[in-house]
């Protein structure tokens, strides 16, 4: 009974304190637990902004430009995806030389007792998708000939707008659209989308046209 008492306060008295007590340690655990969660956001920011600045000028070095680096985490391992660009595209080649400069940068921050990772990691370096939305010049000047879609912002409100990218400057992009060429800055453009087409038989070349014809014979035999 003794114990029961502790502290000579009674039970009751006691438990009731105990009841509010949780309500401010939970608030006090809430509090503690976003203020881990923001300075681990800040951490993970400050890490990618790192990492950005040791490999972007290796990608350049090589030629190319990086579009987008991606950071996540499975357990104690990070994964680090470098997404890279470049004129006239990326071969297999490109990405095999931009991973092996990339990581030979990373290890060598890593040697000189930059911490950049907690535990190991993982690197993935690929080249942008067709779906991948158009947003710097390079991205529309890349792009010349293909059949985009995108937002037009104007006084009168937005629009859509589809046609096919005919020129690209470093402020403007010119798409013929139906016939018309319509020049459009890019302050006043959203980002683009390029469009899957699926070659017309009036587009195939009379060469391939008799390929074609040879095969379904040769399949008929």
């Amino acid at each position: 009974m003794s114990r029961g008492r502790a502290g000579g306060h009674p039970v009751g008295s006691r438990s009731g304190r105990s009841g509010a007590a949780p309500g401010r340690t939970a608030g006090a655990r809430g509090e503690t637990a976003a203020r881990v969660r923001s300075q681990r956001v800040g951490t993970e920011a400050a890490r990618r902004d790192r990492l950005r600045a040791i490999i972007e000028p290796v990608i350049a070095g090589a030629g190319c430009d990086l579009e987008d680096l991606a950071l996540s985490r499975a357990g104690r391992r990070h994964l680090l995806r470098v997404t890279i660009d470049a004129d006239g595209g990326v071969s297999l080649d490109d990405v095999a030389t931009v991973s092996r400069a990339v990581s030979a940068a990373l290890d060598a921050a890593e040697e000189a007792g930059e911490p950049l990772f907690d535990g190991e990691y993982s690197l993935e370096v690929g080249s942008p998708g067709v779906d991948r939305p158009l947003r710097l010049p390079r991205h529309w000047q890349r792009s010349v000939g293909r059949l985009v879609r995108v937002a037009h912002r104007t006084a009168d409100g937005e629009r859509q707008l589809t046609g096919r990218v005919v020129e690209a400057t470093a402020h403007a992009v010119v798409l013929d659209i139906a016939g018309e060429r319509v020049a459009c800055g890019y302050e006043a453009l959203g980002p683009g989308r390029v469009q899957v087409e699926f070659q017309r038989l009036d587009e195939v070349a009379d060469g391939d046209l008799e390929e074609i014809a040879d095969d379904e014979e040769g399949d008929q035999r």
